[in-house]
This record gives C-alpha cells, sequence and structure tokens, in this order.
C-alpha cells in the first residue's frame, strides 16, 4: 500500500505540474474525448459530462500516443489477467506471475515484481528476449536475469488461458516440437506490444492516410496527407518512447511556426527500466552486418570497473561499435 500510495503521489505530481505548464504558457486545457470533424475542426465531448463543443483550429496535431496489444485467447481483465496498466496497480504481490512477453515492458515489470517477491516466468514466442537490442548485450542480460531466478520458456507460444477466483490457468506450447504444456500463475501479465491509439479519432472522416498497423502517416515535416494536420509519437511509425515524441512536438512545432525542425533517428537513446539497466544508442551489430558496414568493437566489461567491483554491482558490460575506418560511432 506505501509503494502504492507513493506512486500515486508522483504520478498526480506530474501531472499537475503539466497542467500548471499549460497555465503559465496560457495554453486552453480541455478534459475531453476528441475526434476530428474535418480539415480544421475537432468535435470534444467533455469528461465532466458538459455539452460538447466544436473547436476550429488552422492546425491540428495529433498526440494521442499507444494502448496495449492483446491476445484474443487470453482477455484481459486488470484483475487476473492484466495489461501494463493494470500490473501497475495490483492490491498484492502475486505468489505466481506469468509475464506473456519478452519485451522490454514485460521484463520492468516482470523484475519489479519478482524484486518485490513474486515467482516470475516469462513466456516468450521467440528464442530470445527484448528483440531489436544487440544481440550480445540481449544474451548477457538474460544471463543477469537468470541468476535472479527470474524463469524463461523462449521459442514458447501462448495458446489460451482460463481466468478464475484462484487464479490462472495458461496453455502454452513449444514452437519446436508441438508440446503442449499447462502453467499456473496468480496473476498474468499480457505484455507483447502496444499499438498506436487511433481508433475513434476520425481519421476516416477526415481523410488521414493510416498504414496498415493504424499507424498515422506522415512526411518529414510530420504533416499528414491533409496539410493541417500534424501527427507525432507512438501513432506514428517510429520508436513507441516519450523522449522521441517530446523532441518530435517540438519539431513539429517549429515547423509549424514557419522554421526549420529536425531529428537524429539514428541517435534515440532506449533504456530498459530493471536492475541492472541496459541502455542503447544507435545500431547493432545485427544491423551493421545486415547493411555490410566493416565495423569494430570495443567491449570493456563492469567486473573490471573499480566503481562497479566496490559498490559490488559488477554485472553487464560497455560495448561500442565503430565505422573501421574513421572510427565513427554506429
Amino acid at each position: 500500500p506505501g509503494m502504492m500510495k507513493q506512486k500515486e503521489n508522483s504520478v498526480n505530481g506530474l501531472t499537475k505540474g503539466i497542467e500548471g505548464l499549460f497555465k503559465k504558457n496560457k495554453v486552453t486545457y480541455i478534459k475531453g474525448a476528441g475526434s476530428l470533424a474535418g480539415p480544421n475542426t475537432v468535435d470534444v465531448a467533455p469528461m465532466d459530462g458538459s455539452a460538447a463543443t466544436t473547436i476550429s483550429a488552422k492546425h491540428i496535431m495529433i498526440a494521442t500516443g499507444s494502448t496495449v496489444m492483446s491476445i484474443p485467447t487470453v482477455p484481459i481483465d486488470e484483475d487476473r489477467i492484466v495489461s501494463s496498466t493494470g500490473a501497475l496497480s495490483l492490491k498484492e504481490i502475486p505468489k505466481k506471475m506469468i509475464v506473456i512477453g519478452g519485451g522490454v515492458i514485460g521484463l520492468e515489470l516482470g523484475s519489479v515484481w519478482k524484486r518485490l517477491g513474486a515467482e516470475v516466468t516469462v513466456v516468450e514466442f521467440l528464442d530470445r528476449i527484448i528483440p531489436g537490442v544487440d544481440k550480445q548485450i540481449a544474451d548477457q542480460f538474460l544471463k543477469i536475469l537468470k541468476k535472479q531466478k527470474l524463469k524463461f520458456k523462449l521459442g514458447t507460444k501462448v495458446l489460451g488461458a482460463e481466468a478464475s477466483a484462484n487464479g490462472v490457468k495458461l496453455m502454452v506450447e513449444d514452437v519446436k516440437t508441438g508440446k503442449q504444456e499447462e502453467l499456473e500463475a496468480d496473476v498474468v501479465l499480457v505484455s507483447i506490444g502496444r499499438k498506436p491509439y487511433t481508433e475513434g479519432l476520425g481519421l476516416e472522416k477526415a481523410g488521414v492516410e493510416m498504414d496498415s498497423r493504424g499507424r498515422i502517416l506522415i512526411n518529414k515535416q510530420f504533416q499528414t496527407n491533409v496539410p493541417s494536420i500534424y501527427a507525432i509519437g507512438d501513432c506514428v511509425p517510429g520508436p513507441m518512447l516519450a523522449h522521441k515524441a517530446e523532441d518530435e512536438g517540438i519539431a513539429a512545432a517549429e515547423f509549424i511556426a514557419g522554421k526549420h525542425g529536425h531529428i537524429n533517428y539514428d541517435c534515440i537513446p532506449g533504456v530498459i527500466y530493471t536492475h541492472p539497466e541496459v541502455a542503447t544508442l544507435g545500431k547493432t551489430e545485427e544491423e551493421l552486418k545486415e547493411a555490410g558496414v566493416d565495423y569494430g568493437i570495443g567491449s570493456f566489461p563492469f567486473l573490471a570497473n573499480s566503481r562497479a567491483r566496490t559498490t559490488d554491482d559488477a554485472d553487464g558490460l560497455v560495448k561500442i561499435l565503430v565505422d573501421k575506418k574513421t572510427d565513427r560511432v554506429s
């Protein structure tokens, strides 16, 4: 209860801080559900139940973010079968937790509940964790998590789940052998990724184009095919990261103001908030191989770092990839 109260206080403080910035910068803030009524109008249904209103603007920016992806055979109820949102609000520490998905969010939340005392098993369809991260780093990270007593079932497909008042029964299947198995847990966390939150926004009505994954298509100025409508963040192609969206918002505002905005998408950092943390920036070794780049590797283990040794926190390494001819960091 104390930890959850601290979490709620932090969230409330941060959101009120944003509201304060709105007020300071004379930004009108309307709490409600908005949808495009045309290229220059937005219909808003206020959260307080008051009459709907229509706002007109020369430019509109869509920054609706993303929502969790689900598995049809594993229905989320935010009680026994939870999303990342529900996993942040559990009423008690589960004895057993199964995490579906070995990506960033699943490992972050799984490691939190493991440190709090839960027995955690991660079920991942692929034969590795954190796809998209350098394979050497991912393999080293897997060893560290196993040393922390997290359990892993890699190359495993989830078939379905049955929730009851006593817990969840999860049916899984080995991808290679086809052997099926039933796993039991108090709580199952579904963490297979996120998708753009674009439903109900009236995009079709306004004529805004999207791709097959529901992402809003934009040009280099963050402009959609409707010139007055812009989009940034998780609802457009690219990594779903808050700091990426923040920079896109600044750059888009600069373009709208008739100035120039720029983002180097090869230089967006990513962090996995586990212990130890995993930080990445730039291309992976696999990406450089695929691109045919002649590269060199610089690697240094934390075990040889005096501070890491003295704080008894020496798991992990630093790895730098450079162009062999120019020494430019990849």
